[in-house]
């Protein structure tokens, strides 16, 4: 078993406890990217219909990830605050219950998905031979839901006691076992038959299920001081979890539902202008990496340190997160402005498209500083057990702010376009600051859990 208090973030240096979180994180998340890219690599050597029915496939996938979030944001600050207080039994108890949660909640999704599997993929506009062909990926992805909920919510067991290098490493072999699956079941080799598009769900599962069994393994024998045990549903914590997870969960749902609307509102500007914002907002994507890789590793050490009765160690902490990520948020900015024509030109030459992406990183990338503020501290936030602040300010701003004004800029602007992306940037920037602002009342440090 391993020493527990090597997990503890409650004192020394605030800088290193911030490194031994955040880089396994960031790592892991970078992986889960990977992995993606994986399956669309070789099932890109089947032609476009099967790369639409994987990307159809992926956005009904996307749905799930509000509720893992939500269940996430939940386990950490219990079990955070439960490790900062040396009351391991309650970290475990946390751990155990909702590892039973992960395991109800993902078999009931896996069925409602294995039913209307074709229905969502031809609600997203797929053609029939796409969504016959996502739809098989889609059952086969569903079938296995259940041990991605586990996964992520072993993970956050450990990430909330401090271990964030045991989901790495957990990461790392999903990833090589996928990348040694993927083509043997999609192209039939050793002797199996060829399972196309099927193939690769059943390697991502399959490599995503010995991952998952990995980590619970090390919980089983109470790596990181955590020990799952007394699997028995206790309804009174179950429901705490829940109700902290709830609105974490439904910040999740309101960016992923603006996204849509805003794509939709680019879109009535011709498909240049949807390529272009497409390819920046991948570009924003690995920027942000780091602020949520931060953010994540500073929810552990607020909810540690106010569990040891620390909350000024807790502030000093989340505050140091947020500037390292906004002077990496600045550099990320000067890259991105500079050479915005070339990125853009990595995945589109389109004169048209280069303009209009430029255009974007070069208006939007300087204000992501105060995304930096908005993530790290709204995840310190949730690391106290605060979850209904960040997610009413999301809301606010999201729906209240940036759609509005997306709406209405472009007609003021010579180009439309402009008019978009300054709405973003202005969302942003409220956002930031209002996140900061709440933070600084320091309403969060009497939370009770």
């Amino acid at each position: 078993m391993e020493d527990p208090d090597y997990n503890h973030l409650t004192s020394g240096s605030l800088i290193g406890g911030l490194k031994r979180l955040a880089l396994p994180i960031f790592v892991g998340a970078s992986l889960q990217n990977v992995q993606s890219l994986i399956d669309l690599f070789w099932v890109g050597k089947m032609g476009s219909s099967s790369v639409a029915a994987l990307a159809i496939s992926g956005t009904v996938l996307m749905l799930l990830l509000p509720v893992v979030m939500g269940m996430s944001a939940g386990t950490v600050a219990f079990i955070s605050r439960a490790v900062g207080g040396n009351n391991y039994d309650d970290a475990s108890d946390t751990a155990t219950q909702s590892i039973i949660m992960a395991i109800f909640l993902g078999i009931g999704v896996g069925m409602i998905g294995w039913a209307f599997a074709e229905k969502l993929c031809i609600l997203l506009g797929a053609s029939s031979e796409v969504a016959e062909l996502g739809a098989s990926y889609l059952r086969i992805s569903f079938l296995g839901s259940f041990t991605v909920f586990v996964l992520f919510l072993c993970n956050s067991a450990l990430q909330g006691a401090g271990n964030a290098v045991v989901p790495m490493l957990a990461m790392i072999l999903a990833n090589v076992i996928n990348m040694i699956l993927d083509p043997v079941f999609i192209f039939g080799l050793l002797g199996l038959p060829r399972m196309g598009i099927k193939g690769a769900a059943l390697a991502t599962v399959l490599s995503q299920t010995i991952a998952a069994s990995l980590v619970f393994g090390m919980l089983c024998r109470g790596v990181a001081g955590i020990k799952v045990r007394q699997w028995r549903l206790k309804i009174s914590l179950a429901w705490k979890i829940f109700k902290i997870g709830v609105p974490s969960a439904g910040q999740m749902l309101s960016r992923s539902l603006m996204a849509l609307v805003l794509i939709r509102i680019v879109a009535t500007y011709g498909m240049e202008s949807v390529a272009a914002y497409g390819i920046g907002m991948r570009f924003h994507m690995i920027i942000l990496m780091p602020a949520f890789a931060l953010g994540n590793a500073v929810a552990t050490m607020v909810g540690q340190n106010l569990g040891a009765q620390q909350p000024g160690r807790a502030q000093t902490a989340a505050w140091l997160a947020a500037f390292i990520d906004a002077g990496i948020m600045a550099i990320s900015a000067v890259l991105a402005c500079w050479l915005a024509p070339t990125l853009i030109s990595i995945f589109d030459s389109n004169e048209e498209v280069v303009r209009i992406g430029a255009s974007y990183l070069r208006t939007v990338s300087p204000f992501y500083v105060f995304v930096a503020f908005a993530i790290v501290l709204g995840r310190a936030l949730q690391g106290a057990g605060d979850t209904m602040s960040p997610m009413i300010l999301t809301v606010l701003c999201l729906w209240g702010i940036q759609v509005p004004l997306a709406l209405y800029l472009p007609g003021i602007f010579t180009v439309p376009t402009q008019g978009i992306w300054w709405a973003v940037v202005i969302a942003v920037t409220v956002h930031g600051i209002m996140v900061a602002g709440w933070f600084l009342l320091g309403r969060w440090k009497k939370k009770k859990l």
